[in-house]
């Protein structure tokens, strides 16, 4: 069966997204994690898309009603990181239904091995009533980026890493690409941003916003960490013929002295809304602006994601989208 993964900006039924739980993982940011992430969710349930808020526990489902409005459905599900994106199922069109896919999970290169990740994906596609078919292949969602068309973007720093598929050629990889999710041209882009835990996932590096046409970060200040990584994706980018906008970088964000890999390309997409993380830098405004520019059909919203990514990742990171139903 000929399969094609929808682009984000496709119609959706509804958005998954996951609550932070694990005091571990958001050291002395937990409540204030909570708090985004709830803020997230409320502002896209606002927007007239229903959302299906993940949580952990009792406690948890406590604290996550105390924090979202009425309109937010909270389910209660088994799962260690937030991260959705990765975890969850990614949803194919093929003779005009929709299917789940899932591939191998094992905690980005074998670095957060979390009870419940490997099987969220799979349960979550079961009870959306979707056929899954599962690949060996390690792959996780952000890791992937595709424009509707049959292209999708990746960086060789994540794919091509050995702890990930290390018998797996550049073209294996491919070849399992366009089996699975359908993608049959890959824009292969070299490193994710300084210090990302994923190994450099596209979704926060470059983001395609149309049809051949990704958004890519452009460095803001002589102190910009990732200049050489933005430089290189855009002429990877433009000399694989795709065309390229670019946008602000947050510039130079540092937690404990670290560099922090903040992207305003990690904006999730929804059917009415996209929401943008702002860092507290002095170009979340023009970046906000710059990401709103390209979707002249949707508000556009900043929200604080600060606390969000001091545990590892962003808005687009903690959520999935069920694409609507051909009709």
């Amino acid at each position: 069966m000929t399969v094609l993964m929808p682009p984000e900006w496709a119609p959706q039924d509804w958005l998954w997204i996951g609550f932070p739980h694990l005091v571990e993982e958001w050291p002395g940011f937990l409540e204030a994690a909570q708090e985004q992430i709830a803020a997230f969710a409320n502002a896209v349930a606002d927007s007239g898309q229903p959302v299906r808020l993940l949580v952990r526990d009792e406690m948890n489902q406590a604290r996550a009603r105390a924090l979202v409005s009425s309109a937010v459905t909270l389910e209660r599900r088994d799962y260690g990181d937030i991260w959705l994106r990765d975890t969850g199922p990614l949803i194919v069109y093929g003779n005009g239904k929709r299917a789940a896919r899932r591939f191998g999970f094992n905690g980005w290169g074998g670095k957060y091995q979390m009870a419940g990740d490997e099987s969220i994906g799979a349960e979550l596609a079961r009870d959306a009533d979707l056929p899954l078919e599962t690949s060996p292949m390690i792959l996780e969602g952000g890791a992937v980026d595709g424009d509707g068309t049959g292209l999708c973007a990746v960086t060789e720093q994540c794919l091509l890493n050995p702890n990930r598929n290390p018998d797996m050629s550049r073209a294996a990889i491919e070849a399992e690409l366009k089996h699975t999710l359908g993608f049959d041209r890959v824009l292969w882009l070299g490193d994710g941003l300084i210090n990302d835990h994923t190994d450099g996932h596209v979704d926060n590096l470059a983001r395609f916003v149309g049809p051949n046409r990704l958004v890519v970060p452009k460095a803001t200040g002589d102190d910009d960490p990732n200049a050489a990584i933005y430089a290189d994706a855009k002429r990877r980018a433009e000399a694989f013929g795709v065309e390229v906008v670019t946008i602000p970088s947050p510039g130079l964000i540092q937690r404990d002295g670290e560099i922090e890999p903040a992207s305003y390309v990690n904006f999730a997409i929804t059917t009415h809304l996209v929401a943008v993380p702002t860092f507290g830098s002095v170009y979340d405004a023009a970046g906000v602006a710059a990401i709103a520019a390209l979707f002249p059909d949707r508000q556009t919203i900043g929200l604080p994601a600060d606390a969000v990514l001091a545990g590892g990742g962003g808005f687009h990171c903690a959520s999935q989208q069920m694409p609507s139903a051909l009709i």
